[in-house]
């Protein structure tokens, strides 16, 4: 069955952040995921995951100056050692939170950079990445963006991010396979499970969720979540299902969707 893990970045709004945790077990989530940990007190993090039996399902390494328009490093041409800095610092909440897939963006490319340079340091980086952690059991993710939400996004494409993964070819390296972005870009979702979900040095390693055009409760608009739920249990997929979508108005009123699978 699947198993759904609440966005605290996105859903929940009505409260402040750290009360989110509370909420989001309270309507029975057993895990939660966010974009980032870093202006918390890692030990701030693990008590509430601790005190409401959450489970920590994902978050993203440092992406650069986000208040600037930043989003993400690992293909950024001169900025390796940021790169792994950033890096540094994501495990070290991962190890604190018993966090195990870590999503690493690979930021904004222009029309007049060359995309080959970016695509080698993407590599390079991701190598790099996924080297220091394996050595503590964690997977690193990366994520095809849709070019509307993030234009200039450098990663659109699943089978893109498939053969990077291919290339790199370590197993700790996969895809985040977002449903909302991959139905804006390609569609053809549940073929593009059935072909990604299990390959060598690659596969999918966690799937996010919203509705589409929206990026509302996954109950609306033009994806058959409840028909796309029923393929991933029959490809076996074990990990989470994060609920990044912007709730239409309460959090907690929009989950009757949620209810056969909790």
């Amino acid at each position: 069955m699947c198993r759904f893990a609440a966005n605290l970045s996105m859903m929940y709004p009505e409260h402040a952040f750290t009360d989110r945790f509370a909420a989001a077990a309270k309507d029975g989530f057993k895990a939660v995921e966010y974009l980032f940990p870093y202006e918390y007190e890692g030990s701030l993090l693990q008590s509430l995951l601790a005190d409401n039996a959450l489970t920590q399902a994902l978050f993203n390494a440092p992406p650069g100056d986000w208040a600037a328009g930043e989003r993400g490093l690992a293909s950024l041409p001169g900025r390796q050692d940021e790169f792994k800095r950033s890096i540094d610092t994501a495990l070290e909440y991962a190890r604190l939170l018993g966090n195990r897939k870590l999503h690493v963006m690979a930021g904004l490319i222009r029309p007049d950079q060359e995309r080959a340079h970016h695509r080698a340091v993407y590599l390079d980086n991701l190598a790099y990445a996924a080297r220091l952690a394996a050595a503590d059991g964690i997977t690193i993710v990366i994520e095809p963006i849709n070019t509307r939400d993030i234009p200039g996004f450098f990663l659109n494409r699943q089978d893109e991010a498939q053969a990077i993964c291919a290339e790199v070819a370590t197993d700790n390296l996969q895809v985040q396979f977002d449903l909302y972005h991959c139905q804006i870009v390609e569609g053809d979702l549940a073929t593009r499970l059935k072909r990604d979900m299990v390959r060598p040095h690659a596969g999918i390693g966690h799937i996010q969720i919203a509705g589409v055009p929206d990026r509302n409760e996954p109950d609306v608009g033009e994806v058959n979540y409840p028909y796309l739920f029923d393929v991933i249990d029959s490809l076996g997929y074990q990990g989470w299902i994060g609920c990044e979508y912007r709730p239409r108005a309460g959090t907690s009123e929009g989950l009757g969707w949620l209810r056969p699978w909790l």
